[in-house]
């Protein structure tokens, strides 16, 4: 198959319209019509079940859509990396370092520092994304190199490194009760009295069911408990940035966070391996 064969089926499955994917790609119907019969012959399947009025996808069709979506992402996940490379070969060696924001301040500090004193340290370009963004960033090929935290993220398909496992604390308005005491446990503040915990979007943008309120980012967050909107659960390095309004308590059984450095098993890069060193040698 080609890339172009595969954009265009990719375009009607998501439309499941002819003329909304052809005014979408910048073609005319015709040509798109019969891009998608010629893949179908090649392939010895069906992949849509068209009607006058209606097109939908078969199940063939449903799985060309998710490979077809992954192939092209791949693709243009090489482009990124091949230019990038390029830049590198012509003397401007770069990197891009993707985390959490608010996520391991201390930690990438003290790697960053750490890399810039190495000799030929290649520069390093820092995106500061949203919860679960980094694996997507990485995979996409617009980040190099990932900090990411065991369990919340995935690590699926990436060469890692451990670089630290901390437990987590409960964030809670300062003068709260439960601010007093030495530790809690989970079942203590999963059904707390207005004060509920968050929820955050799944990668499809979408939010879980629930009393909790919808959050985007970690200072949204921290606004909503500091208005006793909410309270949340975050890894116990977290505690060295909070605003004095904001208190935190231990919380004995919720699930310990592990910080790794990740980086896609095909890197041949030089820096990537240089930076992987150096943060490993900071444990």
């Amino acid at each position: 198959m080609e890339t172009r064969e595969l954009r265009y089926f990719v375009a009607v499955a998501e439309e499941l319209h002819f003329g909304r994917a052809a005014q979408r790609l910048g073609i005319a119907q015709p040509p798109l019509s019969r891009a998608i019969r010629q893949l179908e012959r090649r392939l010895g399947a069906a992949l849509l079940d068209r009607t006058s009025r209606t097109v939908t996808l078969t199940e063939a069709g449903s799985v060309l859509l998710a490979e077809g979506r992954a192939a092209l992402d791949a693709v243009e996940a090489a482009e990124r990396r091949t230019r990038r490379a390029a830049l590198s070969s012509a003397g401007r060696p770069g990197l891009v370092l993707v985390t959490k924001a608010s996520a391991s301040r201390e930690l990438l500090a003290k790697l960053l520092d750490a890399y810039a004193a190495e000799p030929g340290a290649a520069t390093v370009d820092v995106i500061l994304c949203g919860p679960a963004e980094q694996a997507r960033l990485l995979r996409e090929g617009r980040a190099d190199v990932a900090l990411l935290h065991r369990p919340f993220d995935s690590t699926a398909g990436f060469h890692t490194e451990e670089l630290g496992t901390e437990g987590q604390v409960v964030v809670l308005p300062a003068g709260h009760p439960l601010t007093v005491r030495p530790h809690v446990h989970m079942a203590d503040i999963t059904d707390l009295p207005g004060l509920p915990l968050p929820r955050w979007p799944s990668p499809d943008g979408s939010y879980p069911p629930g009393p909790g309120p919808q959050v985007r980012d970690h200072a949204q967050l921290l606004q909503l408990v500091a208005l006793g909107r909410a309270c949340a659960v975050s890894p116990e390095s977290s505690r060295a940035q909070l605003p004095g309004d904001l208190a935190t308590v231990p919380v004995l059984d919720a699930p310990k966070v592990t910080t790794v450095i990740a980086w896609p098993p095909h890197s041949r890069s030089r820096a990537v391996a240089d930076l992987v060193r150096t943060a490993t040698g900071l444990r």
